[in-house]
């Protein structure tokens, strides 16, 4: 069948436009005429340098302009604001600023310090600065005073000489020494919301009794202290406010005790936290806390108890002799016990006053900073602090002296000398804290029982002296080698450890004051640093360490407070190439830090240096049974102030700085080994 022409051009269109169709579709044909570039095309008119062509003007080591203009940026200069006295403060910059140095010159009250290289100015200049400052910024930025600290340092002091003690009892009012009187006022003036720290044997206790007898009104009472110091609390409860009836005078033994009807409750801070929901049941209008400084952790159960005790409260007194045992960060819950509000939280404080920072393990608030601003705040809010030589001039002196124990006598055999050597080695080697803890803890125990022979001997040679001293130890092991050694030559001696009760504590330490044949006192220094007197012995002796300088502290305070009439001599007994020689500078450098704070004045820097006297060590060896051997020595005396400009304390503690910040304090406190 033939086609017609039309149908023929129908047929040849369709076939071209398949074709097309085909071409286009197929990724390895191009038709080139149809190919339409999708990069767009380059600028018609070209980037041209005035006065010059491109190619002339290209220089390849230029930096750009950009570049050149981010290298040139000046550095930001940061300052901090901070008190160094009631009335100045200090501004620490970051790096040297000349427009800073030009617009501190203009503040009236300007100072510069040769030795800090920092300015000061008056408190009153304080806006002024920092109105000023702000023109500066944002090259020089300056973070100001907190607000708490301006309204703490412009409250106008009061004089409170001329309160009125004539609401307390008035047993217990003629009773008060002349300072007692001025801590009771104190209180008052603070309407009944302080800290009393005074240092331990001035009678921290007559002073919260008298501002609780002031605040009558808001009773009932609540004493929280601890087991061993019930019945101290008690005798003196019932002698001197004779106003209160002896059966209104509680002590709570268990959870299960009707306190309904007492006005005066006396409980253990451990019966407080089982039993605080009962307490608050009971509506306790004044609360006392002895030894306050426990409650230094505001996570433990015991701060919880108190603080929820405290919003109910219209007065709270607290009483400590050591506020913060080795670091700022344990001032804080008990600050907040007085006012919750003051710091704000202890993000702030932390951060304030503790250098705190974030780690990969947390919040990190064991450091100190702004120590001289703290201390201000302290003295004009929270606390009153005297010490023995501010208030009793007739008290006698208190010397401290380091003996080196002579390393012959120790029971060095080669099993322990190895071990010892290991412990050291690894100790110093290891970088991380906790294990460190672990090893310096061992390192201790250890230590404690290749120290017997030569403590045992050091004893025996006081004996001779027929002197009464105390004698205090952690190891129980190094409680029962001096007990031995006083039963084998069969001295009298008092011991009162964790395991000694309330009562039996009251009956040792009457035998040691009221009878002569009792020569020695043997004390554990967790259990026995608080709440006994024992004026009757003049020497002290620490046969092991503790890592608190303030636990060490209240342990001198045993023999050195008010009623001791003879001087007072501290010896603590140090065997080199022991444990010894960490603990040492761990506790010089935390002495220094409560000093910084106003909280000691304690130093273990320039106490002097003696050696065990080891003649007739012969016979003293025969006595103990002890054979003796060589020993590598060390030089415990180079961690003491020299003619050198550095100790070795000061020189090789950043090496153990990681310990010292840690939480070490509270394993060793609760434990006797």
């Amino acid at each position: 069948m033939q086609c017609t022409p039309e149908e023929i051009e129908r047929k040849k269109r369709l076939a071209q436009q398949k074709l097309a169709q085909k071409q286009l579709q197929s990724p390895r044909r191009y038709n080139l005429e149809n190919y339409t570039n999708v990069l767009p095309s380059p600028p018609k008119t070209q980037f041209t340098f005035k006065n010059q062509s491109a190619r002339h003007n290209f220089k390849p080591y230029e930096k750009p302009a950009a570049v050149a203009q981010f290298y040139g940026k000046d550095k930001v200069v940061t300052g901090k604001c901070s008190l160094i006295t009631e009335e100045r403060f200090v501004v620490e910059l970051s790096g040297f600023s000349s427009q800073a140095i030009d617009l501190f010159k203009t503040i009236p009250t300007r100072n510069y310090n040769v030795r800090t290289r920092n300015w000061d100015f008056h408190v009153k200049d304080h806006n002024l600065l920092i109105t000023k400052m702000q023109s500066l910024q944002p090259n020089v930025v300056i973070d100001k005073l907190p607000l708490y600290v301006i309204h703490c340092v412009n409250r106008e002091k009061t004089d409170y000489s001329n309160i009125d003690l004539s609401k307390i009892d008035s047993e217990l009012a003629s009773a008060l020494m002349p300072f007692q009187e001025e801590g009771v006022r104190y209180g008052i003036d603070k309407n009944g919301r302080c800290l009393i720290a005074d240092d331990m044997g001035l009678g921290k206790t007559f002073q919260a009794l008298g501002i609780a007898s002031y605040y009558v009104e808001d009773w009932p009472l609540l004493i929280v202290t601890t087991s061993s110091m019930k019945n101290v609390w008690e005798e003196t409860i019932h002698r001197y406010l004779p106003s209160v009836p002896v059966m209104q005078v509680q002590y709570m033994t268990s959870g299960k005790d009707y306190i309904g009807d007492c006005k005066i409750l006396i409980v253990s801070h451990d019966m407080m936290s089982r039993t605080y929901q009962k307490l608050l049941e009971k509506q306790f209008g004044v609360l006392i806390v002895d030894e306050s400084h426990t409650l230094k952790s505001f996570k433990a159960k015991c701060t919880k108890a108190a603080t929820e005790l405290a919003k109910k409260a219209k007065r709270v007194v607290l009483l400590s002799g050591t506020p913060a045992l080795s670091r700022p960060n344990e001032l804080f819950s008990q600050l907040s016990l007085i006012d919750d509000k003051f710091f704000g939280n202890f993000f702030e404080y932390s951060k304030r006053y503790c250098d705190a920072k974030a780690t990969n393990f947390g919040w990190d608030s064991s450091g100190k900073s702004n120590l001289q601003e703290l201390e201000v705040v302290l003295m004009r809010k929270f606390m009153i602090r005297r010490t023995k030589d501010d208030v009793l001039k007739s008290l006698p002196s208190k010397t401290q002296e380091v003996v080196t124990l002579d390393v012959n006598l120790n029971e060095f055999s080669e099993e322990d000398r190895k071990c010892l050597n290991a412990l050291a080695a690894k100790y110093q080697n290891q970088k991380k804290s906790a294990e460190k803890h672990a090893i310096l803890l061992t390192f201790f125990c250890e230590t404690a029982k290749i120290k017997i022979p030569s403590v045992c001997s050091y004893i025996l040679q006081v004996l001779k002296t027929k002197q009464k001293f105390l004698v205090f130890a952690h190891h129980q092991k190094m409680l029962d080698a001096i007990c031995n050694i006083l039963r084998q030559k069969d001295v009298k001696y008092i011991r009162i450890d964790g395991n000694t009760t309330s009562e039996q504590r009251k009956y040792f330490v009457d035998k040691f004051q009221l009878n002569d044949q009792y020569l020695v006192a043997v004390l554990s220094i967790t259990a026995a640093n608080a709440g006994i007197t024992l004026t009757a012995a003049k020497l002290v002796l620490f046969a092991e360490l503790h890592w608190n300088p303030s636990i060490l502290s209240q342990a001198e305070s045993r023999a050195h407070r008010i009623g001791q009439v003879n001087p007072v001599i501290i010896k603590y007994l140090l065997a080199p190439g022991t444990a010894d020689d960490s603990i040492w500078p761990m506790l010089q450098e935390k002495q220094k830090i409560l000093s910084e704070v106003g909280l000691s004045k304690d130093s273990f820097d320039n106490v002097a240096v003696t050696k065990q006297q080891t003649d007739k060590i012969e016979a003293l060896t025969e006595d103990l049974n002890i054979t003796i051997t060589e020993a590598n020595t060390l030089d415990i005396t180079s961690y003491f102030k020299s003619t050198s400009s550095e100790s070795k304390c000061e020189s090789s503690f950043g090496d153990n700085s990681d310990i010292f910040n840690d939480g070490f304090d509270d394993v060793l406190s609760t434990i006797e080994i």
